[in-house]
This record gives C-alpha cells, sequence and structure tokens, in this order.
C-alpha cells in the first residue's frame, strides 16, 4: 500500500501541484527572511558576501547576504537617551511634543545606521576583537577600578546587576567586542588624519589677519513721504505673503492652587511630633561604620572539590589568624584573592551597612572590635574577617531635634494641604473635563481669564514654558478639555482651558495696509542708500580718498585699525564683507559697501598685516596642526561611513519607527 501510495505521489504534476500549494506560505514569512526588514525592526544593513560581492539582494540570494537589523525596542532605548539628554539641556524650554518629530527620529535612527553600517564593514574586513582587548578595555572603564586606583571585582560585578538594564559579565563583554569592533576602523580613520605644515601655516595666517579699515556711515536719509499707491501696496503685499500673517492666537481660563495663599496649618501636638521621631529614628542616628580587613579565598562553586579546598585552606588561615601575635595583614599579602585588598593587607577601609554582599556584611556587623571570624561564604568565596575599630550607631534625644521635628511636620502638613486640594480639584474637573467653573465652584476657587495672546506676547502665567506649550498644544486646542496640573514651582499649580484659538492666518490687506507702507517705503529708502553707496563707490574708485569726501558728502568716518578677522566686529555683516574684499594694491585702498539694516555703509580696507608666525610658540603651531589633523581624520572617517552606506543596502521601515 505504501508502496502505491509513492507511485501516485511522484511525476512533474504533482510537483507542479505542490509548488502552487507553497506560494502562500512565503505571504506569511517574515520578510526579514526574504531580504526586507523584519516586522517588529525599523532597519536593516545588508552588505554582499565578501567572497560574491555582485551577489543579487532579491530572495532566495538575499540568505547570501550578511545584515543587521535595528529592531523597534533598540530605536526606543536610544531615543529616550537622546530625550533625557535634550531635557537636560534645554531645561524648562524642552517641549516633548517637538522633540518627537520625524527629523529627530530620523536623526537618531541615522546614527543607529552608522553604528551598523561601521561593524558591517569591520565584520566584512575581517576584524576580530581578542579576549585579551576586551579584558583590558573593561579594566580601564573608571567606573570599575576602586580606591587604590586597580580594577575591583567585587565593584565591576556591582555597577553590572544595578545597571540600566542589568547585564551579567559575559552580555557586558559581548557589548564591549561589539563596540570594539566597529571602533577599530573609524578610529584608525580619524588618526590617519593629516595636513601638511604649508597648509597648517596658511590657515594660521588667514585666521590671523588684521585689516586697517575705515567705515564710512552715510548720512541718514530723509522720511520718505512721496505716495504709496493703491497698485503698489497691492502689489508687495501679493510678493511677500510670509511678511503679512497673523499669529496664532489662544484665550485661557484657569484655576491656579498656591500654597502660599491657603491658611497655615496649625502646629503639630508633642504625640505626633513623638510619632515622627520614632518613625524616622534612623535619620537622628550617626551610621555605624567598621573598619575592617580581610582574606579571600576565591572558589568556583560549581566544583565541589575545589570549595571544599578554599573553605579548609581559609579555615586554616582563620587559626593562624585567631593566634596570639598574629600578624593579619602580612597572611592576607601573602594568601588572599582580592587583587584590589590583597598589596594593603586585606585593608577595606570603612565599612557600612548595604555596601557589602549579605553574608560578608551579616558575619562583620555581628563581630565585636578586635575579633577575627571563621570562614564567611560568599558568592566569591570563602572570606576570612577581621574587625579592627568600630564607630558611629549613636542617637541624637528627641528633645534634641523637637524643633527640627515640628518645622518638618509644619511643611509636611503644608504640602499635604495643598496635595489635597489638588487632588480634589482634578477630581471635580473629570466629572466635567470640559469646563473649569463648576469644579471651582465645588472647592470655592476663582476662575480667572487670560489672553488672547500669542507664543511672543503671553505674560502672567501663560509665560510659564510648561503653561505655554500646554495652552497651544493640539490636545487643549482642538478638544477644549481642561489640562492636567501644571506646576508652576513645586507648592503653585496651575490648570487650564483654551477657550478660544485663532490658527496663523494671512493677514487681511486691511489690517496689513500699515505695514505694507512701511516696508515699501524701507524699500525705497534702501534703494536710495544703495545708489548712494555706488555713487560714493565710483567716486573713490576714480581717485580720490575717503577723507577728501568727507565733509562733502557729510560722511561719518570710523577708523578701525587691525580689525581681526575672528571675531564679530562692528557687526558680523560688515566683517565678512571687509574680509571678503580683495586686499589693497600698493598705496590704493580696496573699496566695498555692505547692507546694514536699511542702510549701507561703504568701507575702505588699507592695509592687510598677517600675523608675525615667528612670534608663535611652537608648542602652540603643533597644537593648532594637531587641531587640524584631527578635523581632517574625523572628515576622513565621516566621507568613509557615507561611501559604505552608498555601497550596502539600508532599508528603513518609517511605520515602525
Amino acid at each position: 500500500m505504501l508502496q502505491k501510495l509513492r507511485d501516485k505521489t511522484s511525476g512533474w504534476i504533482v510537483t507542479v501541484i505542490l509548488g502552487l500549494l507553497m506560494i502562500p506560505f512565503l505571504f506569511v514569512i517574515d520578510s526579514s527572511y526574504l531580504g526586507g526588514v523584519g516586522a517588529q525592526n525599523v532597519a536593516k544593513v545588508a552588505a554582499p558576501p565578501t567572497w560574491w560581492r555582485s551577489a543579487p539582494s532579491w530572495w532566495p540570494m538575499s540568505f547570501l547576504w550578511q545584515h543587521h537589523e535595528i529592531s523597534a525596542e533598540e530605536f526606543r532605548t536610544r531615543f529616550e537617551q537622546a530625550r533625557q539628554q535634550a531635557r537636560q539641556q534645554q531645561g524648562e524650554n524642552f517641549d516633548p511634543r517637538q522633540f518627537e518629530s520625524a527629523e529627530n527620529k530620523r536623526a537618531v535612527l541615522d546614527q543607529m545606521i552608522d553604528e551598523k553600517v561601521v561593524r558591517l564593514a569591520g565584520e566584512q574586513s575581517g576584524i576580530v576583537i581578542g579576549d585579551a582587548a576586551v579584558r583590558e578595555t573593561i579594566a580601564s572603564i573608571p567606573g570599575f577600578i576602586g580606591a587604590d586606583g586597580k580594577f575591583n571585582q567585587d565593584q565591576y560585578r556591582l555597577a553590572l546587576t544595578t545597571g540600566n538594564p542589568p547585564r551579567t559579565p559575559a552580555q557586558f563583554e559581548t557589548l564591549v567586542r561589539e563596540s570594539l569592533q566597529q571602533s577599530i576602523i573609524p578610529q584608525a580613520l580619524q588618526e590617519s588624519g593629516f595636513v601638511t605644515s604649508v597648509e597648517a601655516e596658511r590657515l594660521m595666517k588667514l585666521l590671523g589677519e588684521t585689516r586697517d579699515v575705515e567705515i564710512a556711515a552715510l548720512p541718514e536719509l530723509p522720511a520718505d513721504t512721496a505716495e504709496v499707491t493703491d497698485a503698489q501696496i497691492k502689489q508687495w503685499y501679493d510678493s511677500h505673503p510670509k511678511d503679512f500673517r497673523q499669529p496664532e492666537t489662544v484665550s485661557l481660563e484657569f484655576v491656579e492652587i498656591n500654597a502660599a495663599a491657603l491658611p497655615p496649618a496649625a502646629a503639630a501636638d508633642e504625640a505626633t511630633l513623638r510619632k515622627r521621631y520614632a518613625d524616622e529614628k534612623a535619620r537622628f542616628s550617626t551610621p555605624e561604620a567598621r573598619l575592617a580587613s580581610h582574606i579571600l579565598i576565591a572558589a568556583d562553586g560549581s566544583d565541589p572539590a575545589k570549595l571544599k579546598a578554599a573553605e579548609q585552606k581559609a579555615a586554616a588561615l582563620a587559626t593562624q589568624a585567631k593566634a596570639p601575635g598574629a600578624d593579619f595583614a602580612a597572611l592576607a599579602k601573602a594568601n588572599s584573592d582580592d587583587t584590589g585588598s590583597k598589596a594593603t593587607g586585606g585593608d577595606l577601609g570603612w565599612v557600612e551597612r548595604d555596601s557589602m554582599v549579605k553574608p560578608f556584611e551579616d558575619a562583620l556587623f555581628g563581630m565585636k572590635a578586635g575579633e577575627v571570624s571563621a570562614p564567611v561564604k560568599t558568592e566569591f568565596g570563602y572570606h576570612v574577617l577581621q574587625l579592627r575599630e568600630v564607630r558611629g550607631g549613636q542617637q541624637r534625644p528627641f528633645e534634641e531635634v523637637r524643633d527640627q521635628l515640628a518645622a518638618e511636620q509644619l511643611k509636611a502638613d503644608n504640602e499635604g494641604a495643598f496635595s489635597e486640594l489638588s487632588g480634589r480639584l482634578v477630581d471635580q474637573v473629570y466629572k466635567n473635563p470640559t469646563s473649569l467653573q463648576g469644579a471651582a465652584d465645588a472647592l470655592k476657587l476663582k476662575v480667572q481669564t487670560l489672553g488672547p495672546f500669542t507664543r511672543d506676547t503671553a505674560s502672567g502665567i501663560a509665560a510659564n514654558p510648561a503653561v505655554l506649550r500646554a495652552a497651544f498644544s493640539d490636545v487643549l486646542v482642538q478638544d477644549g478639555t481642561v489640562s492636567d496640573p501644571i506646576a508652576i514651582t513645586p507648592d503653585h499649580s496651575v490648570m487650564i482651558r483654551v477657550t478660544d484659538h485663532s490658527p496663523e492666518q494671512a493677514l487681511p490687506l486691511d489690517k496689513a495696509r500699515d505695514g505694507v507702507i512701511a516696508a515699501i517705503r524701507a524699500d525705497r529708502n534702501r534703494q536710495v542708500s544703495a545708489k548712494a553707496a555706488d555713487a560714493l563707490l565710483a567716486k573713490l574708485n576714480a581717485g580720490q580718498t575717503l577723507q577728501a569726501l568727507a565733509a562733502e558728502e557729510k560722511l561719518q568716518l570710523s577708523p578701525l585699525p587691525g580689525l581681526p578677522r575672528t571675531q564679530p566686529v562692528p557687526t558680523p555683516e560688515i566683517n565678512r564683507a571687509v574680509f571678503a574684499a580683495p586686499a589693497p594694491a600698493e598705496g590704493k585702498p580696496s573699496y566695498g559697501k555692505v547692507a546694514v539694516q536699511d542702510r549701507y555703509v561703504v568701507f575702505a580696507v588699507n592695509k592687510v598685516t598677517p600675523p608675525n608666525l615667528a612670534e608663535v610658540p611652537a608648542e602652540q603651531k603643533q597644537q593648532f596642526k594637531d587641531q587640524l589633523d584631527q578635523v581632517d581624520g574625523m572628515a576622513s572617517a565621516k566621507a568613509f561611513i557615507q561611501a559604505m552606506r552608498k555601497h550596502y543596502k539600508v532599508q528603513v521601515e518609517e511605520a515602525n519607527l
């Protein structure tokens, strides 16, 4: 029977049928298997195999391509780190809604893609990071170095377990290995940056150059009173639509709760203060600390024989240490496996609670000064402890701290009243989130109004950055609901509701008319000033001098000897124009003009003075050249990454950002 079944399921017809049946299953396979971005990923960087550089990227050849993907979780973690960094830099001006822009997300993703590109380039170049390099890098990280300046194994493990996210040593080593692998090529390119001494000297001369300049301010023009026709107004208005906009405005109603305006809380009675003292007794005692030394006999818990041998050795050392006249420090130097304390005779310094692993701490704080313990087992092996001294642990009496407790209780009661009232206001608002009046009436609070105002004209509580952001947020503008409490200060908050909103829009011509007329007249003045400057330049280029023309043209001359290139004086615009002008010929200044607001000024470059590089110390020259080398190296690394991005296939799934 089986033979008949086999015969009937053989042949080209059955093969075609099975092939057709397989087609639908291809559509449910994760697209990453077919060369696309995985369903839970935001980007993918892929490169053809090194042994077939021209391998096509279409399926099934895509299986041959080497690739790395960026998961949505990785992206969210990195984006959150960027958010926290921006929040720290901008402080109260940080706008979380604005930070969520597509541009910011793409900038973070591009950085992550660059990292994957470099990592892939390193792998394809055959770069391998050895265990010794990983260990050396970890040992040099400042967070893992103890007080003695050496790598501390206990500190290392503690940092990994308490990190965010927590990692095992193996996971951290993998992270370090990948980081080193992807940094090899960019770091080598950065270090290979090179600028010749001639180039560095030329740039130093340019940056150190000064110019002797005269600035000639043309006389102020009389106010333009000529008629501006309706046709001119309409033409200017139509050709400058972005100049005549009515900014977005909002009007608010708000209720504020300010602790400073609330009735002060009553002073706490004796019983309340004594209860607070009892509850917080630990605050009023000096932390107990113990001066300890130890001998560590390291042991691997997975090997019972080695564990037993370590215990026996530790017991023998404990016996020796307890003997009269024993030198504990000498025993530690000769036998301890703790590299961080061995050289100092096992000295651990002053140890407070919650700073050591539990078995170690329990044993140490159960000893008396001068005692040596029996072997104490921890995850690191067996310890022999010596308690050398005890300090702290004294309790301050209630009478001594009563006034402090009373002040703290009064502050807590006032804060409690503020929080309780704030909570009741929120509860009342939730009953009708589109109005503040009912909640205010229930709590006998006042509803205040403010506006209309723009982002630039906000005043009062609206000038607070958090309130301003909320007032113009889409949620409050579109829904008309009451905001969550917004903190002005820790004990002052408001809840706001947008009562009226006017979006940014073109300012009607009848309202923009005065501004259009002013703009036309300013443009006329600018054109007249430009013609006057050109006429003055023509005279100067014909051989006359600024000094000779000063009285005739009513010029206001301002000499600026030794004007430096690297400082924006007298204004950035004038400085750029002066140093963009050609150097003067022998005995003939170089002239030019530059617009400053609605007027032009004319300038003369009388002399160009290069710096005397002989006076520049050799160390400063070398430092400058090193900086240029670094800039050139960074440019090379950036160019390499950009070239690799073009060479590799980079795919982004925008919908997963």
